[in-house]
């Protein structure tokens, strides 16, 4: 997606958010801020969207949205447990309605054969107790995996979570 479609990507999630007079939070870690810098491109985006928790490190993820060392320690960063702990964190930590969270292996180091450079793993959590997460392994060089991420994690808030749940 280019700049323009993900800003208008964002500013439908807002339009969703206003209408159930709801807000968003992240907790982002291989997108270093990005899905909440896309949010905040948009004018008024203050009305929908509460906080973004950038949590680059265990150690942030553990102090700012109570993400368990266990965790951590038995499945890894790059995990289904760490993404939904994440998004249930911030999603309580920010007092919102609805938290992304997104963690992944953007290279162009790190993967394994079990964790190749380019997974992601996506967490969703609403307030109503509702979580998905997902994983996608995208290709391309590190820009291209963080925008390709973005851009999945704005698909799946409007597409998948926002439309479906009050």
């Amino acid at each position: 997606m280019t700049d323009e479609q993900l800003k208008a990507l964002s500013a439908a999630n807002g339009q969703l958010l206003l209408q159930r007079q709801a807000t968003v939070t992240t907790a982002e870690s291989c997108t270093g801020g990005w899905i909440a810098k896309v949010f905040t491109d948009i004018a008024g985006s203050s009305a929908w969207f509460e906080r973004a928790f950038i949590t680059y490190s265990n150690d942030a993820k553990q102090q700012m949205v109570g993400v368990s060392a266990a965790s951590l320690q038995q499945w890894g960063a790059v995990s289904e447990q760490v993404v939904k702990e994440m998004a249930q964190g911030a999603l309580k930590e920010a007092g919102a309605d609805f938290a992304i969270a997104v963690s992944g292996i953007a290279g162009p180091d790190g993967g394994t054969a079990e964790k190749p450079v380019g997974t992601v793993w996506f967490g969703f959590a609403a307030a109503t107790g509702e979580t998905r997460q997902k994983c996608v392994v995208f290709q391309g060089d590190r820009d291209a995996v963080r925008r390709q991420t973005v851009a999945t994690a704005l698909q799946i808030l409007h597409d998948d979570f926002l439309k479906y749940l009050t």
